[in-house]
């Protein structure tokens, strides 16, 4: 039979009753004769209080200390999952990260995995226990507690998958798979039953929340098989229905998609725009000005360079809201060094985008986007494009209003 390793989100053991019934769920893999290893998050709500209770002693926590902290929430899931397991019958171990042996870099509250440790995995599974890990977290090489950033235990779950070489790594969460946008702000949203990694890449990266960019880019680099479905359905639903729902990212492109003109609209309001006035038009000053910021451990996406007048340009680009301040303040000072007028910021943006492989094989989709917007009075701010992906920064305020007028114009809630 197959190595599967499922991971739970938040939302998914949220209660007692949720861990109970991903216990049962969890249950039926196994007794249909499946290894199973489960990746599991902190009870929905729980990291954000910790990470609150530490802002309550510290304003801005030492980062070391806020890992100890905010990685004890994913220890309460996975011991209260293996109880509910065994209460079934089925055997079960938990692990935290560091008795995985999920080592890290020493990058606290945004750690990068090196490697991952599957032996005592390996022999719990060959023993006939499921195994329940600790997601978000691991450890560096000195043993300090690390935590993995943003979305953390789906990186958790792909990585433990690559590592032990599953057969499919199925991220339950509490949607039933991948929309062509959020369906919360577009009702007539359509689940897609596949989707490319290359796609899934490029609406993570534009900030759907079904799955974290970094666990994609970790199942894209180990082709590892995924499939997002809900653990909102009934645990007990049939097993070959179960394998078959969801939306499954595949490596391989649809013969259709080439007529698919667009296969989703991604969006992300958590983004904020920098803008150095007055840059002196001299190489090597692009990266003057993001050195900082990559010191700090900032991620830029979206980067747009003026046209010189005068020997002086304008740079932009976004980062996330979060680290909005602490780029202002990381840029004050580089730009007395390199001569700069100034520098100004916008929080209130957000980022609005296209995804389709079929934008390769056809020509005019950047127009008929922007005539869209255009049409529904929306400026567009800053222009950002890909193979498969067209990206639109704009004013936070028009975002409901552009997803809207782009999946209409794009008839994605029909099937193309």
């Amino acid at each position: 039979m197959a190595l599967i390793v499922q991971k739970y989100g938040g939302t998914s053991v949220g209660s007692v009753e949720r861990i109970q019934n991903v216990a049962r769920r969890v249950a039926k893999w196994k007794n249909a004769g499946h290894d199973v290893v489960v990746v599991v998050s902190a009870m929905s709500g729980e990291t954000n209080r910790l990470i609150d209770l530490a802002r309550s002693i510290q304003p801005i926590p030492d980062r070391r200390e806020l890992d100890v902290v905010a990685s004890t929430g994913e220890q309460v899931t996975i011991g209260l999952l293996s109880m509910a397991l065994m209460s079934l019958g089925v055997p079960a171990k938990s692990y935290n990260g560091s008795q995985v042996r999920l080592l890290t870099d020493s990058a606290h509250t945004k750690a990068r995995i090196l490697e991952i440790d599957s032996k005592n995995i390996q022999t719990d599974l060959r023993s006939g226990k499921v195994v329940v890990v600790a997601g978000f977290q691991g450890v560096d090489a000195d043993g300090n507690i690390t935590t993995l950033g943003r979305g953390g235990s789906d990186t958790s779950g792909v990585a433990i998958a690559a590592a032990l070489g599953a057969d499919e790594c199925q991220i339950f969460t509490d949607v039933d798979g991948v929309y062509t946008t959020d369906p919360r702000l577009v009702p007539e949203a359509r689940r897609l039953s596949t989707i490319t990694f290359e796609e899934m890449l490029e609406m993570a990266s534009l900030g759907s929340k079904v799955l974290q960019i970094r666990s994609v880019e970790f199942a894209g680099k180990y082709r590892v098989k995924l499939r997002v479905l809900s653990s909102l359905t009934d645990p007990d639903i049939a097993l070959n229905e179960e394998e078959n729902s969801g939306t499954l990212i595949t490596f391989e492109e649809d013969k259709m998609m080439e007529t698919a003109l667009v296969s989703g609209i991604a969006f992300n309001r958590d983004e904020a725009k920098v803008t150095v006035l007055g840059v002196p038009d001299t190489p090597g000053v692009a990266f003057k000005i993001l050195k900082p910021i990559s010191d700090a451990n900032i991620e830029v996406d979206v980067i747009v360079q003026n046209v010189s007048t005068d020997g002086k340009t304008d740079f932009s680009f976004t980062v996330h809201r979060n680290d909005f301040e602490r780029t202002l303040e990381s840029l004050k000072i580089v730009a007395k060094d390199i001569g700069a007028r100034d520098v100004t910021g916008d929080d209130k943006i957000c980022k609005v985008g296209l995804v389709g492989v079929g934008m390769r094989s056809h020509v005019g989709v950047a127009s008929k986007m922007f005539e869209a917007l255009s049409k529904e009075g929306v400026n567009i701010q800053m222009i950002s494009t890909s193979e498969i992906k067209i990206t639109a920064v704009i004013d936070e305020k028009y975002m409901e209003l552009a997803v809207r007028a782009l999946h209409q114009e794009f008839d994605l809630a029909t099937s193309n």
